[in-house]
């Protein structure tokens, strides 16, 4: 870590997720005088994570800046930038900054944390710029899948870096705020010491087509369906609800919004002026049964196969107010998550079991990414000309595609640096190097219960999971240390046939012979007997059948 009396200026970057890896994106800058982080987003769980709601960087690094750690730093309100905030804000003494949009996403969040929001979120805006210590973090606009979308340039003593957050160059946007190409031209013209760049799309040739693209394959949707028209897709897609709302005002539907996250979101935008719906436009889903299906849009959250979210719900035909026929059409208007292609081919064919048309990206073109293609990374490279680059959101190949690219873009003028989650990159007088590592894993969040997920519990998920669970129930007489009656045995998960039946039936008798054998202090010690039992029972199963169930004995004293 830099001190604060150093000789010479310094930076050091320290990416803590989202490098080699999609979302839990998180990125920690330090200089002489201060230590910011950018950026604090989740991954979510995949199946092989039984029981986790959320994944987030491992936050153990932090606490060694103590209240050298003065702000956190957003570049927009996507999941995988702000969903770790409430976990990350207890470790930040100062703001909170990011536009508008974004605090006011990030906002709720933080409220049902009970972390105080009135002093901590700090608002800024494309071209201005804020002084933390020896840096000034200068923001200018990029265009991506929602609004207020920002990119930073952090200048320090030792020089200018860049960091892009997550963006493509849409030239013809849906609220007509461009990306700012100039200023970009402008901060390569001065000089930059290091550009990080958004490596997501770095394996599609060409540009990523504009938000509007999707539009004609819309028209020919609401043309052509005879029902309900139910399109998901991610809550945060603010240009594509506005696509949607503006084809539902032409051809004459009204608007549901379904699920939490869709409702809150499209509020928070509409109150921002950044989501325009006209009066009289929107419904509640109670009111849907009141309209003909033909004069019905409904917007829905579940375009990844979440099981809780609205789309799953209608799917399986429980939801309490949208019913799918055959007359209705459902569009996926999204990307699916790496890993969540299972969990959205499992809604989609419940929704096939409705009798119901499913459009996709596959089918018709109704789906834009939100970044950039391969041409799109060569003129951020060609625009800022950095001394060093380093790719950064996406999979190591991305990564490493990403690299070779820059060499090719400037002309070998840029010095590509491949970095992990985890490394120390310090930019001094002798150039960039890593110069070592910090503790850069993952905490597993259940948000129903206590929060962090340690790696017992986790097994034990598993374990349960695979090999089921028995719990014997033993009554011992407090007098004679007996056993009395026969002991109950009760199974969750542990598959019975012909053979694990007999198994089951020779229980009794182990633990008969378990409690004939203790001494005085095993049978006086419950937990030593509870032990005992556990070992024996374990040792049983794994030799007769190949299982190994979790045993949870109970004993009872009469």
């Amino acid at each position: 870590m830099l001190g604060t009396s150093g000789t010479s200026p310094a930076l050091e970057v320290i990416p803590l997720g989202g490098v080699g890896e999609f979302g839990m994106n998180m990125m920690l800058f330090v200089s002489e005088e201060a230590a910011i982080v950018v950026d604090a987003g989740v991954m979510f769980a995949g199946p092989e994570l039984p029981g986790v709601d959320l994944v987030i960087p491992d936050l153990s690094h932090l606490r060694q800046f103590g209240d050298r750690l003065v702000a956190l730093v957003l570049t927009h309100g996507h999941e995988d930038h702000i969903g770790a905030v409430p976990y990350v804000a207890p470790f930040i003494h100062g703001p909170i900054y990011g536009t508008p949009l974004t605090l006011a996403l990030l906002k709720t969040k933080l409220e049902e944390h009970g972390i105080d929001t009135d002093k901590k979120l700090t608002p800024v805006n494309p071209r201005e710029s804020i002084t933390i210590g020896d840096l000034t973090i200068e923001f200018f606009r990029v265009t991506h899948s929602m609004p207020d979308c920002l990119g930073l340039a952090i200048h320090s003593p030792i020089g200018t870096v860049i960091h892009t957050g997550d963006f493509k160059i849409d030239q013809t946007p849906i609220d007509g705020d461009h990306i700012d190409l100039r200023r970009l031209g402008e901060l390569g013209e001065s000089g930059v010491l290091a550009l990080f760049g958004d490596s997501t799309n770095v394996d599609r040739k060409g540009f990523t087509g504009s938000e509007i693209e999707v539009i004609d394959a819309f028209k020919e949707i609401f043309t052509s369906t005879k029902g309900k028209i139910v399109v998901t897709t991610f809550s945060s897609s603010i240009h594509r609800i506005q696509i949607l709302i503006n084809l539902a005002v032409h051809f004459d539907r009204k608007v549901v919004f379904a699920g939490r996250g869709m409702k809150a979101n499209s509020s928070i935008a509409a109150d921002l002026g950044r989501l325009h719906i006209p009066p009289g436009i929107q419904i509640r889903d109670t009111q849907v049964v009141d309209h003909h299906p033909c004069d019905v849009l409904c917007i829905t959250t579940g375009s990844q196969g979440e099981p809780s979210a609205a789309l799953s719900r209608i799917a399986t035909n429980d939801h309490r107010h949208i019913k799918l026929t055959e007359d209705d059409v459902v569009v996926f208007s999204a990307r699916a998550i790496p890993g969540n292609e299972k969990a959205i081919s499992e809604v989609m064919n419940q929704i096939a079991r409705r009798g119901t048309e499913i459009i996709y990206e596959g089918l018709k073109h109704v789906h834009v990414s939100g970044h950039g293609s391969e041409e799109e990374l060569k003129l951020m490279l060609s625009l800022t000309m950095p001394t060093y680059f380093i790719p950064i959101h996406g999979e190591y190949r991305q990564l490493a595609q990403h690299a070779r690219i820059a060499g090719r873009a400037t002309n070998g003028k840029s010095t590509p640096l491949l970095v992990e989650n985890g490394d120390v990159l310090r930019f001094d007088s002798l150039g960039a190097h890593v110069t070592g590592k910090v503790p850069a894993g993952r905490i597993l969040i259940d948000r129903t219960r206590t929060g962090e997920i340690r790696d017992e519990v986790l097994r034990d998920r598993r374990h349960l999971a695979g090999d089921g669970l028995i719990v014997p129930v033993i009554t011992i007489n407090k007098q004679t240390g007996s056993i009395e009656g026969n002991p109950d045995l009760s199974t969750r998960g542990f598959v019975i046939d012909e053979r694990t039946e007999k198994l089951l039936c020779d229980v009794p008798g182990i633990l008969n012979r378990i409690i004939e054998g203790a001494s005085i202090e095993e049978l006086t010690d419950h937990d030593l007997i509870k032990e005992k039992i556990q070992a024996e029972l374990r040792r049983f199963f794994r030799k007769r059948s190949g299982r190994r169930p979790l045993v949870l004995p109970v004993i009872v004293e009469i």
